[in-house]
């Protein structure tokens, strides 16, 4: 009897893993066959607390710049009007009278990784140099690097790497850069998936660095080194106030814990929490965002541009622009602005009482049009003063 016992329990052992590999097997299939579809329902938009702006925009205060880019990324203005994006797949696009294409060598597009950042030098009319923030693939294994070129008569020249190595992964790589009032760069660089990174100042991974135009670190630098702060997940946005002020887009948790995406004011040397705090969370010497979406809205938060008084920053998964209205005391009133009616929105960027916007539907997480990605061109006054 202990034999036929034995084999029975045997047999009913086996039969249930071929019916767990099966059914994993079958689940494995079904997410492969409807990736896309599952993928874009895990992107569809929460429901949201910020209070609706202007969901319409009247057909004299947009125009379409560009279309059928490919993931733009970021965008900055020559100072002859010339506009520069960044595709994720590896193109610099040149948009206006002298519009080209520069194929920028070595780019290794991944899930959130590629060509992402771009700046041009404030003496740029003197110099001609432009700033790129770029994932690559070094020995199998994946970097993020931050390169400086000459661009001269129509030619995109003097490729110069002034930062390597900084922590990359498929997703969470930052990628920001930007010219602040100091005239030094700022880059964001996101955790890389290496979380407690963020909290350790002598890794790049989860700070915002600064650093002078040949990549090396200002003697005024809090640590020693390039981190400017720290704590940060994934950092997507940098720009500044007419005080001066650094402000920046951070997203908070994915996955199930979604939510919690930030707006933080950045001061020198502030740690900003990730991963021990998140959201409205505080401990001693940490610092809260001034505002975040709270646990059961997403904004995905992209670029951000400051106009007039009014941070302007997009939403990815949030599919709307969000507007925040700076007050003497640096709270913000929030208002989302256009949701749903462009899909999923990520580089902004202010110039001339113009506010320029790209879509991220061909991201891989959005619904493409037949137009998609386009650059779009809004009247500011649009979205009102409050």
């Amino acid at each position: 009897m202990e034999i036929c016992y034995t084999s029975s329990m045997k047999m009913r052992t086996k039969k249930v893993a071929i019916g767990v590999l099966l059914l994993v097997a079958v689940i494995v299939t079904c997410a492969l066959l409807f990736r896309e579809q599952i993928t874009s329902l895990l992107m569809q938009p929460t429901e949201s607390s910020v209070p609706a702006g202007n969901q319409g925009v009247a057909t004299s205060d947009v125009q379409t710049v560009a279309k059928n880019i490919s993931t733009p990324w970021a965008m900055a203005k020559l100072p002859a009007g010339d506009i520069l994006v960044t595709e994720r797949s590896g193109q610099l696009q040149r948009i206006g009278q002298n519009g080209q294409t520069f194929t920028i060598e070595g780019v290794r597009e991944t899930s959130e990784g590629g060509l992402l950042g771009l700046a041009i030098h404030p003496k740029f009319d003197d110099n001609g140099w432009i700033y790129l923030y770029s994932t690559t693939d070094q020995n199998n294994q994946l970097t993020n690097r931050i390169e400086r070129y000459t661009l001269t008569d129509d030619q995109l020249q003097d490729r110069t790497v002034i930062l390597d190595a900084i922590p990359a992964s498929s997703n969470h790589d930052g990628g920001a850069l930007a010219f602040g009032p100091d005239e030094k760069l700022y880059a964001t660089a996101g955790d890389a998936n290496l979380q407690q990174q963020a909290q350790d100042t002598a890794s790049l991974a989860g700070k915002l660095l600064r650093m002078n135009d040949d990549g090396s670190a200002p003697a005024d630098n809090p640590f020693g080194n390039l981190v400017w702060s720290y704590g940060h997940r994934n950092s997507q946005g940098i720009t500044w106030d007419s005080k001066g002020q650094l402000w920046s887009t951070e997203h908070g948790p994915s996955g199930a814990d979604t939510g919690r995406d930030e707006l933080n004011l950045i001061v020198k040397g502030g740690n900003y929490g990730w991963p021990t705090v998140t959201g409205n969370e505080t401990r001693e010497g940490m610092i809260a965002p001034v505002s975040q979406s709270g646990d059961s809205d997403t904004w995905a938060p992209g670029g951000v541009a400051y106009h007039d008084g009014t941070l302007y920053f997009s939403g990815l998964r949030g599919q709307s622009l969000y507007t925040a209205t700076i007050a003497d005391d640096n709270t913000v009133q929030l208002k989302r602005h256009l949701t749903g009616e462009y899909g999923r929105l990520r580089a902004v960027m202010a110039s001339d009482n113009q506010l320029y916007l790209s879509t991220s539907n061909n991201d891989g997480r959005g619904s493409p049009t037949s137009d998609d990605d386009r650059i779009l061109r809004f009247n500011i006054n649009a979205f009102g003063r409050r």
